[in-house]
């Protein structure tokens, strides 16, 4: 632990419910929906997060004299490296034919959310040092349990960068997000496409209400059980039938998701002939929205695109919001006006000639991931300069 405050105290909680709703939501602030209490809760209480499915919460919290938390942060005992979305199968396979145990391993990380935002968990006022202390413990935590290693996936770039000076190797990845660059309407973004891309797009969409489709928005207290019902359907359907990952969420965990945060669920339903055929479900933030999870039970052109992506945009714009982030891979979005930008993680491994071969790879993975950013621009459906 680092020096100077002799009265720290840190723990680790098998139970977020354990811990105060106030005392966690302080740390974990307002900006990101994924970090609060009340989400971590619901993937607990519903058992989507459990021994039984591979994530043992670990969570740390770290306590000053008064006994309430200055620190915490979400960590789990993984068995598997599924519902991650930073992969590292291929660690754990080149780790496991050398003769280690590349499982358990400890997985800093909101469950199944591929969503930048924070980890390391500090309330205002809180000691200087807090965020150190929450690193150390975690190593600490690895070390005394024999514990191959540490993974902190999705963290902000300050974070990243904390965690990289502390001594964790450092990743980057990309996804594709939105950025509100100042719009009052849906035809102010096309207006900054270039002529073919503005017209692809109002294409798309017409294209969908031709169809007789109705995209419905629902939110806050208007979101009944009923409508959990239709997007849980949606949502195994999805996976069910054109086997897109895995079923990580359960039934039981929407009921608790919006019971304790509907006024930050965002529903979008697809509608044909007063029948929801399809829906997405978002994640409001202070400055963000996230998109998480869709399915339908009809195939509509393009029905994809207007409900994840340009009913999003179109929500953000209203909330005046800044980003839109719509989940991970997919190079289509950039047509749809979401770019690449970097994603973040950070691991501590113990093995240190392992650690020395992954240090090798993200090396030469970096280069890698910044060259197909740069490439990847070069598809940007934004006007150029002097172009239509």
């Amino acid at each position: 632990m680092p020096d100077g405050r002799e009265e720290v105290r840190v723990e680790v909680i098998s139970r977020i419910a354990d811990i105060p709703v106030e005392q966690w939501n302080a740390c974990a602030g307002s900006a990101n929906p994924f970090v609060r209490h009340a989400f971590l809760n619901a993937l607990e209480e519903s058992r989507s997060v459990c021994e039984r499915t591979g994530w043992s919460p670990q969570h740390l919290v770290v306590r000053g004299a008064d006994g309430k938390v200055d620190a915490c942060m979400p960590l789990y005992l993984k068995t598997h490296s599924n519902g991650e979305y930073v992969f590292d199968w291929g660690w754990a396979d080149a780790y496991e034919r050398a003769g280690g145990s590349y499982y358990p391993k400890l997985q800093c990380a909101v469950p199944f959310t591929p969503a930048t935002g924070p980890r390391l968990l500090v309330r205002d006022g809180a000691p200087a040092n807090s965020a150190d202390i929450l690193i150390a413990a975690a190593v600490q935590l690895a070390e005394n349990n024999g514990i191959s290693s540490v993974h902190v996936t999705f963290p902000t770039k300050t974070e990243w960068e904390k965690l990289g000076a502390s001594g964790f190797l450092m990743r980057e990845g990309k996804q594709y997000h939105w950025e509100n660059r100042g719009y009052a309407t849906f035809d102010d973004f096309l207006g900054e496409l270039s002529s073919r891309k503005r017209k692809q797009i109002r294409k798309e969409r017409r294209e969908v209400t031709d169809a007789g489709v109705i995209l419905r928005r629902i939110s806050g207290t208007d979101i009944t059980e009923a409508h959990w019902d239709a997007f849980y359907r949606y949502y195994r359907s999805t996976i069910d039938q054109r086997h897109y990952g895995r079923v990580y969420l359960n039934r039981e965990f929407f009921s608790r998701l919006g019971a304790a945060m509907s006024d930050m669920a965002l529903l979008v339903f697809a509608e044909y002939e007063g029948q929801y055929i399809g829906g997405a479900i978002n994640l409001i933030g202070e400055d963000t929205l996230f998109g998480r999870n869709w399915g339908c039970t009809r195939e509509v052109k393009f029905l994809h695109f207007e409900a994840c992506y340009y009913q999003a945009i179109e929500f953000a714009i209203e909330r005046k919001l800044g980003w839109v982030e719509a989940g991970a891979q997919g190079e289509h979005k950039i047509q749809r006006g979401y770019l690449p930008r970097e994603t973040y993680s950070a691991h501590w491994i113990a093995d240190e000639r392992f650690r020395a071969a992954v240090s090798r790879f993200l090396d030469q993975e970096r280069r890698q991931t910044e060259q197909e950013i740069e490439m990847l621009m070069e598809y940007s459906p934004y006007r150029k300069v002097g172009e239509d």
